[in-house]
């Protein structure tokens, strides 16, 4: 097989018999060839379902903004990160999760293969009207009067806040009328200059 004497004394690689590995594979390929004609069956292509749409919605915000302690014993479903259950990984982020969920291995473990259904013309035409129909349910549910009802709430709480904002202004003008009062009284009674060493002449 491997021979370790070579033609020269400074040649250290190894001399492998190219001709003795072709006849054992060979040999090997026939056995495997006779072994399936033996059992008179032959393993069938796999017939995978054509790609379609998803029925479910993709959850990646219920886990959001929540702390979560791990420990060893804690199982992978329950790690940090998304959770495939079909592929039994885990993803760290929810581009690579999005990534994870429509790329070739999971389509695969679901059986489903990459290819999409060719649509007929009548199948598109069947599309358009129906999207056609829930716009036009969308513009009937659009109520003038619900809208002209939203415009003057807005209006009230645009009132309501000005007001507020008046007020807030006269009480802040008031208590400054009464600082300004205060300081008189003070330099009359002689106490003009509270909290400075500096004598004002």
């Amino acid at each position: 097989m491997a021979s370790g004497s070579g033609s020269s004394k400074n040649d250290f690689r190894r001399k492998w018999d190219k001709d003795e590995y072709e006849n054992l594979a060979q040999k090997r390929l026939v056995e495997e060839r006779e072994y399936e004609r033996r059992d008179g069956k032959t393993a069938p292509p796999v017939k995978r379902d054509l790609l379609h749409h998803r029925d479910y919605k993709v959850d990646l915000e219920s886990k959001l903004g929540k702390t979560i302690i791990i420990t060893k014993t804690t199982p992978q479903a329950e790690m940090g990160g998304y959770y495939c259950n079909v592929c039994d990984c885990v993803v760290k982020d929810s581009i690579n999760f999005l990534d994870h969920i429509n790329g070739k291995k999971h389509q695969r473990n679901l059986g489903m293969s990459m290819r999409v259904e060719r649509s007929s013309l009548d199948q598109v035409k069947k599309r358009f009207e129906v999207n056609k129909k829930k716009l036009e349910e969308k513009q009937k549910e659009y109520d003038f009067e619900e809208r002209v009802k939203e415009l003057r709430e807005e209006e009230e709480k645009a009132k309501v806040y000005k007001k507020e904002k008046q007020k807030e202004r006269k009480r802040r003008a008031e208590e400054d009328v009464d600082f300004e009062e205060d300081e008189e009284m003070a330099a009359v009674m002689g106490f003009s200059g509270f909290g400075s060493s500096k004598k004002s002449h």
